[in-house]
């Protein structure tokens, strides 16, 4: 079963939905707003793929922490930061089984799925 995860007004988001719809990919949607983040595996995803792949530092959550915030971060403080401020975390994630995939590309997703 595949998971996608990410906020749903989110543009990367809804082309990622887009696309897992116009393939007629069955998946669940999780939104970190109104979902909340108790159920979200983001210790595993940052255990397996560091917080350099969960966090998206290109966003304005990013650019809003302090440089002391960003220059000691690792994976445990970002599991605490990306908790509190979900839009930290690069999205969409897509998730079956123990695969994980951050972001949106039309061909890693096609490869994916399969």
């Amino acid at each position: 079963m595949i998971t996608l995860y990410g906020i749903k007004n989110c543009d990367t988001v809804k082309k990622a939905r887009k696309w897992l719809e116009q393939n007629d990919v069955a998946y669940t949607f999780h939104d970190f707003r109104e979902n909340g983040m108790e159920s979200v595996p983001l210790a595993q995803w940052l255990e397996a793929s560091g917080w350099e792949q969960v966090l998206n530092r290109r966003s304005t959550s990013w650019r809003a922490l302090s440089d002391e915030q960003k220059n000691t971060m690792d994976n445990s403080s970002a599991l605490t930061l990306a908790t509190e401020t979900p839009t930290l975390i690069k999205r969409p994630v897509m998730t079956r089984g123990s695969e994980t995939l951050f972001g949106f590309k039309a061909d890693l997703y096609a490869d994916f799925v399969r």
